[in-house]
């Protein structure tokens, strides 16, 4: 029997050296800027509004690392949802690196929450306690040394729900306990269904909202999708005969539909065919699609319809344990289905109000919003699943689809288009602004980038890099009364470039440079500075000289920063030649299928394989090394952080886990204490109610002194319960 094992919910985090491959968007840095001023008071309690899609967490756990980890404060993450929390912890690990981090070698971070640890094993010196709300709300005195003396960040993910008590409570709790708090609220929605609970959280987040940036502005960035909302899809049914005035208050207060018309639409053959149709008559155009359901029931009537009409499909919903239904689904196999529809194994997801927050599954092209909502936030989270556009791993465009009712006018319903009318304003499609930006690089830049991909010089070290990394992110474009430049930008460069032109006046004043132009010995001086200053040789693609000098000239003689015109996203993406390599080898297309696909691409109208690569021999090359990559024959190294699991005896997991673990050794564990608790007729009592029975089926193996008061997993402290004496125990 092993003495420990590895705890997955713990880990100590090992930054990689160098700078984080992630770049952050422009809003993204804005809102640092922003935070970085808040954080200069002794105590904050704000709220940073990102659209869904435009990186809440990754902006906060970014600015996190550098100003709490690294500065050893400690964070306390609250969320409500299990998906949430390993979300940020991957975000944490994922974004460790030293350029951010330079004080801190290693910083420890913990899970809370019935499917991870427990706040029993929070050790006072986790930097990083990951939580899910009501977990830590019923434990917690177990913060009281993790608090003591410290200063702690502490962040509600999906902030709107902080006007519930148990986060009021917490916050209470940690502001009286820590040496300092400073409170910081992540949302894409900050307001509640009434008045009255926005007043509530604005009461919460005094210092009200750091940051906030609308939805148009990220879209026309290409973060978010561009929306296509969809008309036409009334599905006949009339339900408003069946609206009566208890009814229309049970939805107003609750947003939940009255039982009697929810079983009549889940399995409604009429309106769920209406559905399922509309999805197989659009299938090549809505791609990737999740559906909004009724209910359980629901989906599963929906999901048997798609399958019946041939489309991948699965559903995921709540923990059921109806025996009406004969059905169990845990959230393990939720995630193993998001898991499917993440690599592209499924193109539906049926749902039940889980994919609303948090979940990021950013290739969904398409929402079908089948269960009707008052609720302005629930509206917004549902329609964010689909608006991850292709900065962010998604899609141009996405379609929003929702089906209509007859409900004779007696509810208000949220039209999901009534969302943007404030800040949407339909613009040309991304096809149309893409036609526009495809040839305003110079000839003389297109040159330059098609010279790193010829044989004439060394490109192994720039081979070793991901394709993307070699494609520019965009260009600075200015011109003096002599000459017109521009400077591609490659994510190497671009934070170099940007510090660089940050203090261009500085370096003026330190050269003394007061005229309009800079003698040759001084202009090569301040050159040298400038590349040993904000360059690092191993930048790949590397800064080129003559654009710092031209850099230098061009504001000696305007003293004004250069336009930066970001190439294109959908360009960049087209031009990432891996993509080309993976679909040869997934299809195992032969060489003439190759040759064939290669030249339809080059040769289309609206190629951009022919602006950029220069010729069909530096296009091809450029796949062929991407097929090595592919066959193992190019090395590709890329930092990344590392983590080591704390070690946990095999006393201190769940039976469950044990027995997935080392089943040679949970299972006959189990065995004993089902044997102990057998009479001398063979039958099994429980150890609550003393009733004997003649088999297992309604029993449970539970721990005496529960795990989450330091009970062990170990023979002396487990029993049998019936379900009924087990829920009561965990009632109490």
């Amino acid at each position: 029997m092993p003495n420990t094992v590895e705890n997955l919910n713990a880990q100590t985090v090992i930054p990689a050296n160098g700078t984080n491959p992630r770049t952050l968007y422009e809003h993204q840095v804005e809102a640092l800027k922003a935070m970085n001023a808040i954080n200069k008071k002794p105590d904050f309690r704000t709220l940073l509004v990102l659209p869904t899609g435009g990186g809440k967490t990754m902006t906060a756990v970014y600015w996190l690392l550098q100003n709490a980890v690294d500065q050893g404060k400690k964070i306390l993450w609250i969320a409500h949802r299990h998906l949430l929390l390993e979300q940020a912890a991957e975000t944490f690990i994922n974004n460790a690196y030293t350029s951010i981090m330079i004080n801190h070698t290693t910083f420890r971070y913990r899970i809370i929450s019935g499917m991870h640890d427990k706040p029993v094993h929070i050790k006072n010196d986790d930097n990083i306690l990951i939580v899910s709300k009501d977990s830590i709300n019923r434990s917690l005195e177990r913060l009281d040394g993790w608090l003591k003396n410290e200063d702690v960040f502490l962040v509600i993910d999906e902030a709107h729900h902080a006007v519930a008590k148990t986060y009021r409570k917490t916050i209470k709790y940690v502001e009286e306990h820590a040496k300092s708090m400073k409170l910081l609220g992540l949302t894409a929605t900050p307001f509640r269904t009434s008045e009255k609970e926005k007043g509530a959280l604005y009461q919460i987040f005094t210092d009200d909202i750091v940051y906030k940036i609308d939805l148009n502005t990220l879209i026309d960035r290409h973060i978010l999708a561009y929306p296509t909302f969809v008309d036409g899809c009334e599905t006949g049914v009339e339900l408003g005969d069946m609206v009566g005035l208890k009814n229309i208050q049970e939805i107003e207060n609750f947003d939940a539909l009255p039982k009697n018309i929810q079983e009549f639409l889940q399995e409604n053959n009429k309106r769920n065919s209406f559905i399922v149709d509309h999805y197989v008559k659009n299938k090549e155009k809505y791609g990737k699609t999740i559906v909004f359901a009724i209910n359980k029931t629901n989906a599963f009537a929906l999901n048997a319809l798609f399958r019946k009409n041939k489309i991948r499909s699965d559903y995921i919903v709540s923990d059921v344990r109806d025996a009406a239904l004969g059905i169990t689904i845990s959230s393990k196999e939720n995630d193993e289905k998001i898991k499917q529809y993440r690599d592209g194994k499924l193109d539906v997801l049926i749902n039940v109000n889980i994919l609303t927050e948090g979940t990021d599954l950013p290739k969904t092209h398409t929402v079908f919003l089948t269960r009707p909502t008052i609720s302005r936030v629930f509206m917004t989270q549902m329609v964010g699943r689909a608006l991850r556009g292709v900065e962010a791993g998604g899609t141009s465009d996405a379609y929003i689809v929702p089906f209509i009712d007859d409900w004779n006018g007696k509810i208000a319903w949220v039209n999901p288009q009534s969302l943007f009318k404030d800040e949407f304003e339909p613009q040309d499609t991304p096809a149309k602004k893409q036609q526009s930006e495809l040839r305003m690089i110079s000839i003389s830049k297109i040159e330059e980038f098609a010279s790193m991909l010829n044989d004439g010089i060394d490109t192994s070290t720039l081979e070793q890099i991901e394709m993307i990394e070699r494609i520019p992110v965009g260009y600075y474009m200015f011109s003096t009364l002599e000459w017109n430049h521009q400077i591609l930008i490659y994510n190497s460069t671009q934070s170099s470039y940007q510090a660089l032109i940050n203090d261009l006046s500085q370096i003026m004043e330190l050269y003394k440079i007061e005229e309009e132009t800079i003698p040759d010995d001084v202009l090569s001086e301040m050159t040298d500075y400038c590349m040993e200053q904000y360059f690092d040789e191993a930048m790949v693609p590397a800064c080129q000289r003559s654009d710092v000098e031209h850099l230098l000239l061009f504001f000696a003689q305007k003293a004004v920063d250069p336009l930066f015109v970001p190439l294109d996203e959908i360009v960049r993406k087209k031009l990432d030649v891996s993509e080309i390599a993976k679909k040869f080898e997934d299809e195992a297309m032969t060489g003439r299928e190759r040759k064939t696909y290669l030249d339809s691409l080059w040769n289309a109208e609206d190629s951009v394989y022919k602006i950029y690569y220069s010729s069909p021999y530096i296009f091809k090359r450029m796949i062929d090394i991407e097929m090595d990559k592919l066959d193992g024959y190019v090395d590709t190294e890329y930092a990344r952080p590392q983590t080591q699991a704390e070690l946990r005896k095999l006393e201190d997991l769940k039976l469950e886990e044990i027995i997935k673990r080392y089943p040679n050794i949970g299972i006959p564990l189990k065995m004993k204490v089902f044997d102990k608790a057998r009479n001398s007729d063979g039958d099994y009592v429980c150890a609550g109610c003393k009733k004997a029975f003649d088999n297992r089926k309604f029993l449970q193996v539970d721990h005496i002194k529960p795990m989450a008061k330091g009970g062990k997993t170990v023979e002396d402290n487990l029993q049998i319960l019936c379900r009924t004496c087990n829920q009561r125990k965990g009632d109490k």
